[in-house]
């Protein structure tokens, strides 16, 4: 029988803020020693208080505003209930009916619209270390982590293939990182992603009355292999006639296959209620439109701009803006080389052929190599025009077909000098020269 998949994601992104959400404690906890980050907030001790980090409330909506979403004036926290053995307090400060964040997209290559249900504010857990001391097996706590800002985006059920999964995950990181906001490392923690998988027969209605989701993986890889896993064991399921668990399973790296955890809860299962020490937060139309203001330059504006700029291709273009630090430099070597006549698709070419390390060749040392490398493959002007003047009067149909308006017989003159010549030479001069001799 044939089935439609039905995919929703959930996805967590750590704040790279100075302190944790909660408290002052330093949210710089990678490779550190276990529980050094920690203080009677984070570690849930009695009397101790919650106060919001403001930094990480106003990235937040940023993000939201990245993705398109709706930003409410009013919002709040709320108590997420559930047995935690890596949050102390036994509960996680989350949000719930009233989120900072609702109704955004992101928008694929095809067009197609992936919707945004929610983007909220929570914070991340301490970190099992599963060991054996003394012989015997046990679990250790690190609180390092515990209460790090974590936020998480979640969409509507839109995807179908893991490939639209991946195109979606990898602009919603490319959005994350041009907001200066996390490093969505997922190495490190700190971008986990979450699918939520169920198949419907093909042509059926509705949505499904189950979902399985798959917990925290870590690759864009990873997340495709799972979400094929479950596609194949979910349909030998319902080939039986059976219905599959609703569930949560866990990606297995070794054999690319999925493992049950636990029953998968429901809302009403964590008891959610308005957090108690922490006021709701009331926002002001000029504060939500200040922050919008600070937005810099998004990915998609960039590419577009890019192309009709500096007349990239689509393909360079996507390679030059994909992270907003290469995307800079391009722009500065550009800035750089228009003064001497140094085309923005030689220092696309340079960039991206090269593999140009732009950590350690500024700017200015790039144009220097793209004029010296010029010099280098240079010809007599005379002679290169005297092969233009032949392959033109070799090729009497060029200068016809041009006059017609065929400009693609440009591109079959540079051809024709190129084989005549047996070397590289700037294409941008050459077609320069050629079209001196149209005229």
């Amino acid at each position: 029988m044939k089935y439609k998949a039905v995919i929703g994601l959930e996805v967590h992104v750590e704040l790279k803020t100075n302190s944790k959400m909660f408290c002052s404690c330093s949210a710089d906890y990678f490779g550190q020693k276990p529980n050094t980050h920690t203080c009677p907030v984070c570690l849930g001790l009695p009397g101790a208080l919650p106060v919001p980090n403001k930094k990480a409330v106003e990235w937040c909506v940023q993000i939201g505003l990245a993705l398109n979403c709706g930003i409410p004036l009013f919002s709040k926290f709320d108590r997420k209930n559930y047995f935690y053995p890596d949050l102390a307090k036994g509960y996680q400060i989350s949000q719930y009916d009233k989120p900072f964040c609702l109704n955004g997209h992101i928008t694929l290559q095809n067009g197609k619209k992936i919707g945004i249900t929610r983007v909220h504010m929570e914070e991340d857990t301490g970190k099992l270390i599963h060991e054996t001391v003394d012989e015997k097996k046990v679990s250790l706590i690190d609180f390092n982590r515990s209460g790090v800002p974590l936020v998480e985006i979640v969409t509507e059920p839109d995807f179908e293939t893991a490939d639209e999964v991946k195109e979606y995950l990898q602009k919603l990181q490319q959005i994350v990182r041009y907001l200066g906001v996390s490093n969505a490392d997922m190495e490190k923690g700190n971008m986990r992603l979450e699918p939520n998988i169920s198949l419907k027969k093909d042509g059926e209605k509705g949505l499904p009355k189950y979902k399985v989701e798959v917990k925290n993986i870590n690759s864009f890889a990873f997340v495709g292999k799972a979400i094929d896993y479950e596609i194949k064991r979910q349909a030998e399921i319902l080939d039986e006639g059976k219905t599959p668990v609703q569930e949560t399973r866990g990606f297995v790296e070794k054999n690319s296959s999925t493992v049950s955890q636990r029953v998968k809860e429901e809302a009403s299962d964590y008891r959610y209620f308005p957090e108690p020490d922490i006021p709701p937060i009331r926002w002001k139309e000029p504060e939500i439109n200040k922050l919008k203001e600070t937005l810099p330059e998004l990915p998609n504006v960039k590419l577009n701009r890019f192309q009709k700029q500096y007349g990239l291709s689509l393909y360079d273009g996507e390679i030059l803006t994909k992270e907003k630090t290469l995307a800079d430099y391009f722009e500065e070597v550009f800035k750089i080389g228009q003064k001497n006549r140094v085309t923005a698709k030689q220092i696309a070419n340079n960039i991206i052929n090269k593999k140009v390390d732009i950590g350690n060749i500024v700017p200015a040392k790039l144009i220097e190599n793209i004029l010296q490398s010029e010099k280098k493959e240079d010809i007599n002007a005379d002679e290169l025009r005297n092969i233009v003047r032949k392959v033109l009067k070799d090729n009497p149909g060029i200068k016809e077909d041009y006059k017609k308006g065929k400009d693609s017989v440009i591109q079959f003159a540079i051809g024709q000098v190129m084989y005549i010549l047996k070397k590289k030479i700037d294409t941008n001069m050459l077609r320069k020269l050629i079209l001196e001799e149209l005229k």
